[in-house]
C-alpha cells in the first residue's frame, strides 16, 4: 500500500522542530538512582545525540549498518536511538532481559557493528553473550563493569563536537529491526521503514489525540513494538514529557512523580494493579463501598490516586487478550481501559477500541487507513496498511509465508467482525487443540476466566489428546507465601476449586476443565516460561509438564499441586 507521510513528520525532522521551538521545555525525566532525578531539554537532548551521531559516523561504517541497544528504559535508550538514525544506521534493539544465547544470536544474526550497553540487572548473564571484540558503548547507568570496560557515552559526548545540520532520513528507508519476543520460535527480525513509524502513530493519534501537555512513563520494555511507537514515537511526534521508572521497587513511587495522562499496560500488570486495590480493600467491601452515592466518588478517586492514575485521561491495554471481567472493574472504578490489537509486523498500528464508548469484548475497530478482513476457510484476521513491516530480515521464506499472495498479513490470530465492525479476537490458528472424543477446545476464552482470580498471576489451559482440558496456574508472589501455610494452602485449594466450578458451568462440556495445577515454581523469563512482554510459552509449557497430563487428567483430583 502506498505511504502518504509528510516528511515533517518523520523521526529526525521532529527532533529538529522540538531543538528549535522549544529548546529549553523539558523533555525527559530520569531517576539516577536514591531518589535523584535529571532532567533533559530537547536542547540537551538534541546535543548529546548529535554528538553521538558524529562519533558514529566517524566509524566509518556503510550507511545502513545495524547498531545495537542493550538496556532497560533510559533517556539514552531514545538518544542512541536518535544518534543511530542521524548517523545513517539502522538500530537493533534488544530486550534487556534476554539469555546470553539470545543476545548472541540477534547479535549475529543483525550483523551489529556495535551496541550500546545501558541500565541492566543482569548484565553478568548477558555478558557471555556480546561477541568477543564487539565495540560498545556504556551508558550512564550501565553496570560498574561495563562503565569500566568500554568507553563511556559522557566521554565520548565531551570530547567529540555535534553533528551540524540536519541530516534526514528517506521515508522508505530502513529504521530499524525489531526481533519478535521468540513465543513461537526463534527471534526474527522484523524490518521496519521511517515512513511505516510516521504513518502508524498518524493513524494512532486520529483515535487517541495526544498532546504536548501530555505525560508518560516509559517502563514497559522500549525494544517491544508498542512502547517504541506509543512513548518513543509519541514523544517525537508530540513533544509530550517522558518519565522513566527506575525499578520495581519504586514503581509506586515512579507512578505518583509521573502522574501520567496516558498510561498503557499489559493484561498481566492490569491484573496486579487489581490484585494491590483487593490486597487492601476485598472485593465484596470494594463494590459495596464503590455503589454508595458520594462515598463511591471518593473511594474511586482515592484508589486511582494510590494508583497514581488520578490524572490518567487515556488507559490502554494489550500484547494479550484482555479478560471482559477485568475492563468492567476498571471501568466501575472510573478508568474505562481501551484495549489494542496489533503485532510487531504491523508496528501494533491495527485495532483500538474507541475512547468514550463501550465496546468491550471486542478490540474495536481498524484504524483509518488499515484494512481487514477474515480469511473463509479457517477464520484467520488478515489486514494490511502502510505500517506492514518490509519483511525479515535475512528470512524471504518466512516473508513470504507470513503474506497471502495478494499482500494480506497472515496474523496468526482468529477473530470475527461484529456489526459495528469492531473486531473480536477468539484465539490464535494455532492454538486449538483436539481432545481425545475429536472436538476442538479454544484456550484462550477459557483463560481470560481462569486469570481473573485474585490468587492466578498467569495460567495455560491445554489437554491436546486428552479426554478433557486441564488448567495450568501460576501463583501470585503473595499467594505463594500464603500458601506456605497449611491453612494459606486449603483457603487456595478450595477457593480455586470453587473457581473452577464456576467456569466450567459457562462452557460447553467437552470444553470444560478436569483439574486446575498449581505450580509453584515462578514463570519467569529467566527460565524461559514468559516473553519480556509476560505471554505464556505455550511450547514450553509443553516441555516442562506435557509428561504430567495424562496423570494429572486421571488422578481424580480437582486442584492438583505441582512442585518442581
Amino acid at each position: 500500500m502506498t505511504q502518504l507521510v509528510a516528511s515533517e513528520f518523520l523521526a529526525l525532522q521532529r527532533l529538529y522542530h522540538w531543538e528549535s521551538t522549544t529548546p529549553q521545555r523539558v523533555a525527559l525525566t530520569q531517576p539516577m538512582g536514591g531518589g535523584a532525578l535529571k532532567d533533559f531539554t530537547w536542547a540537551e537532548v538534541a546535543d548529546q545525540v548529535r554528538r553521538m551521531a558524529a562519533h558514529l559516523q566517524a566509524q566509518g561504517w556503510e550507511p545502513g549498518s545495524k547498531v545495537a541497544i542493550l538496556s532497560k528504559n533510559c533517556a539514552w535508550w531514545m538518544m542512541s536511538d536518535l544518534a543511530i538514525w542521524m548517523a545513517g544506521y539502522v538500530s537493533v534493539p534488544l530486550y534487556p532481559t534476554l539469555a546470553a544465547e539470545t543476545v548472541r544470536q540477534i547479535l549475529t544474526h543483525s550483523e551489529a557493528k556495535a551496541c550500546f550497553i545501558g541500565k541492566l540487572d543482569g548484565w553478568e548473564g548477558m555478558k557471555p553473550g556480546v561477541p568477543e571484540g564487539l565495540p560498545c558503548i556504556s551508558h550512564a547507568l550501565s553496570p560498574a563493569d561495563a562503565v569500566g570496560a568500554y568507553p563511556r557515552w559522557d566521554d565520548i559526548c565531551a570530547r567529540t563536537q555535534p553533528l551540524a545540520g540536519q541530516p534526514v532520513r528517506a521515508s522508505d528507508e530502513l529504521a530499524t529491526l525489531i526481533y519478535t519476543s521468540g513465543t513461537t520460535g526463534l527471534p526474527k527480525g522484523v524490518m521496519h521503514t521511517f515512513g511505516n513509524f510516521a504513518w502508524g502513530f498518524a493513524a494512532a493519534i486520529e483515535r487517541v489525540p495526544m498532546h504536548q501537555s501530555d505525560r508518560m512513563l516509559s517502563y514497559l520494555p522500549l525494544a517491544h513494538v508498542v512502547e517504541r511507537v506509543l512513548v518513543e514515537h509519541g514523544w517525537l511526534r508530540t513533544g509530550m514529557h517522558i518519565f522513566f521508572a527506575d525499578s520495581l521497587d519504586t514503581f509506586a513511587a515512579d507512578m505518583q512523580r509521573a502522574r501520567p495522562t496516558i498510561f498503557f499496560s499489559v493484561p498481566r500488570l492490569w491484573v496486579k494493579f487489581q490484585h494491590g486495590v483487593h490486597h487492601k480493600l476485598p472485593p465484596a467491601k470494594l463494590k459495596l463501598l464503590l455503589s454508595i452515592p458520594l462515598v463511591g466518588g471518593l473511594i474511586r478517586k482515592k484508589v486511582l490516586t494510590a494508583l497514581g492514575l488520578d490524572q490518567c485521561r487515556m488507559a490502554a491495554g494489550g500484547a494479550a487478550p484482555m479478560p471482559v471481567p477485568l475492563l468492567q472493574w476498571y471501568r466501575h472504578l472510573g478508568l474505562p481501559i481501551n484495549e489494542g490489537y496489533g503485532m510487531t509486523e504491523n508496528l501494533a498500528v491495527s485495532h483500538l477500541t474507541v475512547p468514550g464508548q463501550n465496546q468491550q469484548g471486542s478490540v474495536g475497530p481498524a484504524y483509518n487507513g488499515v484494512d481487514v478482513r477474515i480469511a473463509p476457510e479457517n477464520g484467520e484476521i488478515l489486514m494490511r496498511s502502510p505500517a506492514l513491516m518490509l519483511g525479515y530480515y535475512k528470512a524471504p521464506e518466512q516473508t513470504a509465508e507470513t503474506f497471502t499472495s495478494d499482500g494480506w498479513l497472515r496474523t496468526g490470530d482468529k477473530g470475527r467482525i461484529d456489526e459495528r465492525g469492531c473486531l473480536h479476537v477468539t484465539g490464535r490458528v494455532k492454538d486449538l487443540f483436539k481432545t481425545s472424543k475429536g472436538k476442538y477446545v479454544a484456550p484462550a476464552p477459557i483463560e481470560d476466566k481462569l486469570v481473573m482470580h485474585d490468587d492466578v498471576e498467569a495460567c495455560v489451559v491445554t489437554g491436546a489428546n486428552l479426554g478433557q482440558p486441564l488448567g495450568i496456574v501460576m501463583l501470585s508472589p503473595d499467594s505463594l507465601g500464603k500458601v506456605s501455610q497449611a491453612a494459606g494452602r486449603a483457603e487456595v485449594e478450595a477457593s480455586l476449586a470453587a473457581h473452577m466450578a464456576s467456569i466450567n458451568a459457562t462452557l460447553d462440556p467437552h470444553e470444560q476443565m478436569q483439574c486446575v495445577v498449581v505450580v509453584t515454581t515462578p514463570w519467569t523469563v529467566d527460565n524461559g516460561v514468559v516473553t519480556p512482554t509476560f505471554k505464556v510459552k505455550r511450547n514450553r509449557i509443553e516441555e516442562l509438564y506435557g509428561a504430567h497430563y495424562e496423570r494429572w487428567e486421571t488422578g481424580g483430583k480437582t486442584i492438583i499441586w505441582h512442585n518442581d
